[in-house]
């Protein structure tokens, strides 16, 4: 193959991509079009940044070794850095900061599961993992069970949970890029797609490696930087800058509007006091302790992040490198506080809410408000730059998704089940290759025909699956002497099936009835909104806030748009996709049920069959699995 002949014809796809893009980008977007020019050229420059280290990369990917786990030759810095970039998705940088700027402490609760979730792997996971393992899950599973069958069921769990969490990350990017600089929902799920397959086809694991280091670099100076600009204004006082949140009356309205009638009552302090304290967002305590479980467990169990304990050489570099993670999320999740925070008192949360209902925009027009405002040369630059690192956060999340089950399709399928391990390192790298390819048009694809759709019961999904299926086989056959075959099917199916089950008869489904109900709401409630705003409208001296609201009443006009698209969408329906008019299971996660449900069918699934090569093989597994002895040869392949 002849590198630099397919990245100069990539690049120049890439550049006319993007100059299409430009012509193409709508009014729409958060950035004003006078300075869009800004955001692509910042967009370009990361792009080309990332282009030329898979350049680099590719010269290096070889062999099998070095598609799927990057040679073994990550340290465990660089593969602590690489996990955070993996880890760190546009959910968690702008997701969570729009929830904090939105429900005040309930969204910093986000960021506590995922950061507990890491205990989880450093404590049980990661060590005997890179011990065990080779390049997948299964080779974990293949160690002492029947190879074969846990290497299909393995596959079939892994590229279950990579396509739901894939098919949300692109359907985010889409709709962000959209909402960022008013490029066509279409478009951007193509340009998301390619670069994920540039990196992965081309430069394999290291590439996607050192696009994750980078990403997770650029995200966290964008917001150490944006963190101190906000912090320096109240003398870099935590109390002051809490109390400052407390007094600021956007803040209140926001409380009073949540509360409703129960507000009545309360003084403005004790508004601002309550966006501090729990039960704005999660009012159920036992879904947010299902919610809880699913985060801290699945992320155990989520593929892509497993695979990156096989990329280091050794075991005190996996732990370091979990060691690193930790310190790099945490100290992550610590800024989305201040960000959430300083969003909610510098933007406003009906001023996010009115470009982004989801709050998505907060940590962004943080960042532009930070820099000057609207109209600033310097403010549309931050914009840009905190753009780009989303989009690049998207495209680095989802080439560590693609690899995954790419991974799962050649290594375990292809090689393990079909070939019977009789392949050659080429023809596994060709083999990864074009299953990775597969693997993203069929992710673009489906991205572009869940346009428009609520895609966030597939997160849900995601996270129980990983938690219900892969944990208990997983922890099982790592510290069970008696986990067999026969339980390492039974828990991943029962598992798989029962999340998939409670999710489909959740709140998490759309329900036309309750659908209908709320759009007919918000289309009744639409002209006296518009004539508050038009008073407002009429009322402003401040150019910036005569744009703030007109930007409200698109919002408005926006709002019964979709409310209406939906009651023409819905009119003939009154049912979910199973046929239920309302949830018959009322949490949004269903971990509290299919956790206990996985972890018992691998227990009994093992107790009801025999296997003499689980149990034989136990010894060896106990040994290797503590010491690393034997992986050198068995990396080999």
């Amino acid at each position: 193959m002849n590198i630099a002949k397919v990245f100069s014809v990539g690049l120049t796809g890439l550049v006319f991509g993007l100059a299409g893009s430009y012509a193409f980008a709508q009014a729409t977007g958060a950035v004003e079009s006078k300075y869009r020019w800004l955001t692509f050229a910042v967009f370009g420059a990361i792009i080309a940044l990332t282009m030329y280290i898979t350049y680099r990369a590719a010269k290096r990917t070889k062999t099998a070794a070095d598609f799927y786990t990057a040679g073994g030759g990550m340290t465990g810095i660089q593969n602590g850095w690489a996990i955070a970039g993996d880890y760190l998705s546009a959910a968690s940088f702008l997701g969570i900061a729009g929830l904090i700027s939105l429900n005040g402490y309930d969204g910093f609760m986000y960021s506590v599961g995922w950061l507990v979730a890491y205990i989880t792997v450093l404590l049980v996971i990661a060590e005997p993992c890179r011990n065990i393992g080779k390049y997948t899950m299964g080779d974990i599973l293949a160690f002492r069970n029947n190879p074969k069958t846990v290497r299909t069921v393995m596959a079939l769990s892994t590229i279950t949970v990579s396509t739901f969490y894939l098919t949300a990350q692109m359907v985010g990017g889409g709709v962000l890029v959209k909402t960022l600089i008013g490029i066509d929902y279409e478009i951007s799920v193509i340009v998301v797609g390619i670069l994920m397959l540039a990196y992965v086809v081309f430069g394999g694991m290291v590439a996607t490696s050192y696009v994750q280091i980078i990403k997770a670099i650029l995200l966290v100076i964008a917001s150490l930087v944006m963190v101190t600009l906000i912090w320096s204004q109240y003398g870099f006082s935590f109390p002051g800058f809490l109390q400052a949140a407390v007094n600021d009356p956007g803040i209140q309205g926001r409380v009073a509007t949540l509360l409703g009638d129960a507000s009545k009552n309360m003084t403005p302090e004790q508004l601002g006091q309550r966006f501090l304290e729990p039960g704005l967002l999660f009012k159920d305590p036992i879904d947010q302790i299902s919610l809880g479980m699913a985060l801290v467990l699945g992320t155990a169990g989520l593929p892509h992040i497993l695979m990156r304990f096989f990329t280091v050489p050794t075991a005190q570099a996996a732990r370091k490198s979990v060691i690193w993670a930790m310190a790099i999320i945490g100290g992550f999740y610590v800024l989305t506080l201040f960000l959430g925070l300083g969003a909610a008192m510098k933007v406003g949360p009906s001023n996010i809410i009115a470009v982004d209902k989801g709050g998505n925009m907060a940590a962004p027009l943080l960042a532009q408000f930070l820099g000057g405002g609207a109209d600033s040369l310097l403010g549309n630059l931050m914009l840009a730059f905190v753009a780009a690192v989303a989009f690049a956060t998207i495209v680095a999340v989802v080439a560590g998704l693609v690899l995954a089950a790419a991974s799962a399709m050649s290594h375990d399928i292809w090689v393990g089940v079909i070939k019977g391990e009789n392949a050659t390192s080429e023809e596994e790298v060709k083999a990864a290759r074009i299953c990775s390819v597969i693997v993203g048009v069929i992710a673009i694809t489906i991205g572009i025909l869940a346009k428009g759709q609520n895609v966030a019961h597939l997160v849900a999904l995601a996270f129980a699956v990983a938690a219900s299926a892969n944990l208990p086989v997983i922890l099982l056959t790592l510290y069970w002497k008696r986990c067999n075959t026969g339980g390492v099917v039974a828990g991943l199916v029962l598992g798989t099936l029962t999340a998939i089950a409670l999710v489909l008869v959740s709140p998490n489904m759309t329900y036309p009835k309750a659908a209908k109900a709320a759009a007919q709401k918000v289309i009744d409630a639409a002209p006296a909104r518009m004539a508050k705003l038009q008073a407002d409208l009429a009322a402003a001296t401040d150019p910036n806030r005569k744009a703030i609201v007109q930007k409200a009443l698109a919002g408005v006009d926006k709002d019964v748009t979709v409310a209406q698209d939906t009651m023409k969408r819905l009119a003939n329906d009154n049912t979910s996709i199973v046929g239920l008019e309302e949830p018959l299971f009322k949490l949004k996660n269903p971990g509290i049920i299919s956790i206990p449900v996985g972890f018992l069918a691998v227990f009994l699934g093992s107790l009801f069959y025999r296997d003499k090569r689980a149990e034989d093989m136990w010894d060896e597994l106990y040994v290797r699995s503590n010491t690393g002895m034997g992986r050198a040869g068995a990396a080999a392949h």
